[in-house]
């Protein structure tokens, strides 16, 4: 009997109240979703001791190695999704079909969780994916959870895909108001290799276009990423609006998407407005969103040419 009571007992932890741990492991744990590390209890005031004293009495339950949950298991997708990035380390974030159902993109949760991570991790239950290429851009937090942007999360798990689901994915995340064309077009540029920018890009190419806000928002981007200068946007000129102008060249640069200009009353209407606006002095260049997605060095290059001969010709005026 004495046995028994004895391994019942409290370990004692003389630094600090039994009450006042638990306390501090109470106020962690409501941050994160009920959950705490190893690392956090230890550093709360408890040892390996009092962890599974409090393990037997059910205060903490084990989720993954190193992670608990603290009062009862983990109920709801959320908290195991919380846990399973805790149980990976620095710098993990949740990722692929985990982070689709996380930004809403995907209607189900799967498991095992998958997180990514920039150095080799193995942790058992869950499903971890090695990336050496993830930059601060990429990752973010989404509920209280980190993990990867929206645009990295499609390019992620576009490979499992068909060309069909991938269109309404990219559809679906754009309506949602997390992804930004702008932001999967730099994501494209900066990773080149990565095995889902075939899929992605097909798909950008096959689409609408943007909304007028995402090239309100990308086409300046895009200008101060090739060191262009800086356009105004959404300009009214000569009884239109201009999708973006260059002013000191008069020189303005319509956005063409197959949508919008593929009938032969929109090919009319454009090049009624470019002589009207060009009788005013106005050049007009025409580009698309998939140039600016797949050839976006070589469409900087031509705009910085004929932006030099424009002032070229203003100035022998």
């Amino acid at each position: 009997m004495s046995r028994n009571l004895d391994i019942a007992k409290e370990p004692c932890h003389a630094a600090v109240p039994a009450a006042a741990i638990d306390a501090a492991i109470a106020v962690v744990a409501a941050r994160q979703r009920g959950n705490i590390t190893r690392l956090q209890l230890l550093a709360a005031g408890l040892d390996d001791a009092g962890i599974s004293y409090r393990v037997r009495l059910g205060r903490l339950h084990r989720v993954y190695r190193g992670v608990y949950s603290v009062g009862h298991p983990p109920i709801t997708p959320l908290e195991r999704a919380d846990a399973a990035v805790r149980a990976c380390g620095t710098g993990a974030a949740l990722s692929h079909g985990s982070a689709m159902a996380l930004w809403g993109f995907s209607k189900r949760w799967e498991t095992p969780f998958e997180v990514v991570v920039p150095r080799h991790r193995r942790t058992r239950g869950i499903t971890v994916h090695r990336s050496c290429t993830l930059s601060p851009r990429d990752l973010t937090t989404h509920l209280g959870i980190r993990v990867t942007s929206p645009a990295r999360t499609v390019l992620d798990y576009s490979p499992r895909l068909s060309d069909a689901a991938l269109t309404r994915a990219v559809n679906d995340a754009r309506h949602s108001s997390y992804l930004k064309l702008s932001s999967l077009a730099d994501l494209i540029e900066r990773r080149p290799g990565h095995p889902g920018v075939g899929r992605v890009t097909a798909v950008l190419a096959g689409g609408s276009g943007p909304t007028r806000s995402e090239w309100e928002d990308a086409f300046p981007a895009f200008c101060a990423r090739f060191c262009l200068p800086r356009p105004l946007m959404a300009v009214p000129l000569c009884g239109y609006t201009v999708d973006a102008l260059f002013e000191a060249e008069k020189l303005i640069v319509e956005l063409d998407s197959w949508q919008f200009h593929s009938g032969r009353a929109a090919f009319e209407s454009d090049r009624d407005r470019d002589a009207e606006t060009l009788a005013a002095g106005f050049g007009t260049v025409r580009i698309t969103w998939e140039r600016m997605l797949q050839t976006a060095a070589k469409e900087a290059a031509r705009l910085h040419a004929i932006l030099e001969d424009r002032r070229k010709v203003a100035g022998r005026r």
